[in-house]
């Protein structure tokens, strides 16, 4: 296997804080996005020789995005696997800096769902009256009106079944991104809640609760990845890929173990890759389009065993002060989700581990090394899933 420890760096960072921009176009934030994000670096659209992008709206994303900007990249690629596309992105940027293809990355994304009047999650081909009579695997759910909202249901009920998982447990999950949400202005919700709060929030898809589950917001943002020698005459200091590993899970012809998520292959081969251990990490950035996402991910990333979520969750460890703070910046639960939320745990992770908020609560004490993973796709189905290993320079 070929090294790619510190082959690529991101060197700048922008998150949009829209929220909800009915006056502004999905092209549009990405194009502020991404010149904000080469400010950022001290860089410009010159420099910029890779555009990696995805859209859940708009046709061939990166030709669209090249035009409204006026750029020429070298390389293209809009992988589209759900929310985990931009981890993929950052790795294939990353091969194409260190195989000399190109030296400067963007990454970027947005979407308009909350100003769009789309609830995300909740849909169902069945229910509109139009199924889709085609051999997709899709095809053969929709039917029935399954929803993305009640297929992590079943994944918690069959959690919960198997190993006593609690509700409880979950709205701690709910509960410490919350507490986080509170220290970024930019979050959607940031009044304090409580495990039981969440418990006691109205049900959606039993035993899923509205606070188990993710907000819908517009949002956008992009990163910059740079070579080395580029990144050591950027604006700010680099924040290193050390690795990344991607991998899907499906129905397996019938034969799938539901309790067994993409992070399984990934995980393990992501920390060998980087030449780090679950111990060495400060901070996790993990896709929670619900509690339970969060809960099975750790699980089969390797920070706990698997049926241990529920206990590892509490206590603390995953808040600020914490053996382990997961999304510190409120995440998909309480600060933004706009239908893909990948990009935004690069963001964050890039933020800590510059230091942003040194002398602040939000800051993660000596920040040096930071787990990433997002999740595209549904658990329950067929998805996708990426992790990325950061470290600070």
């Amino acid at each position: 296997m070929v090294d790619l420890r510190r082959a690529a760096a991101i060197v700048g960072i922008y998150e949009h804080p829209a929220r909800y921009a009915p006056d502004k176009s999905e092209l549009q934030i990405q194009a502020e996005s991404v010149i904000k994000a080469l400010e950022d670096a001290g860089l410009s659209k010159k420099d910029v020789d890779g555009l990696f992008s995805s859209s859940m709206s708009v046709r061939m994303a990166n030709l669209s995005l090249a035009d409204y900007m006026d750029l020429y990249p070298k390389h293209l690629d809009d992988t589209s696997v759900g929310g985990a596309s931009f981890e993929f992105h950052l790795g294939h940027a990353v091969s194409a800096i260190a195989s000399g293809r190109i030296d400067v990355a963007v990454i970027t994304y947005s979407t308009l769902p909350r100003s769009g009047g789309i609830s995300i999650g909740t849909g169902g081909a069945a229910r509109l009256g139009a199924p889709r009579l085609n051999p997709a695997p899709d095809s053969f759910e929709e039917l029935y009106g399954l929803t993305t909202v009640g297929l992590y249901a079943m994944l918690a009920q069959r959690h919960m079944h198997l190993y006593g998982t609690t509700s409880e447990q979950l709205g701690e999950i709910a509960a410490a991104t919350r507490s986080h949400a509170a220290l970024n202005p930019q979050a959607l919700y940031r009044d304090p809640i409580t495990p039981q709060d969440v418990v006691n929030s109205r049900m959606i898809s039993d035993p899923l609760h509205l606070l188990d589950c993710c907000v819908i917001s517009d949002g956008g943002g992009a990163v910059v990845l740079a070579s080395p020698e580029v990144a050591r005459s950027c604006r700010n200091t680099p924040v290193w890929v050390l690795s990344q590993a991607e991998g899907v899970a499906h129905q397996g012809a019938g034969r799938r173990d539901l309790m067994n998520l993409a992070a399984a292959q990934t995980g393990g081969p992501a920390m060998a890759a980087a030449g780090v251990t679950h111990d060495d990490f400060d901070m996790a950035m993990i896709y929670d389009s619900f509690t339970i996402t969060v809960l099975m991910t750790l699980e089969d990333l390797g920070f706990c065993k698997k049926g241990e979520g529920g206990q590892f969750v509490s206590g603390g460890r995953i808040r600020l002060g914490g053996e382990l703070p997961i999304n510190t910046d409120g995440g998909g639960l309480s600060s933004n989700h706009p239908g893909m939320r990948g990009l935004f745990l690069l963001l964050e992770s890039t933020r800590q581990l510059r230091g942003q908020f040194e002398g602040t609560e939000r800051q993660v004490p000596n920040c040096k090394l930071a787990l990433v993973h997002g999740t595209g796709g549904t658990l329950a189905a067929r998805h996708s899933g990426g992790t990325v290993v950061l470290a600070r320079d």
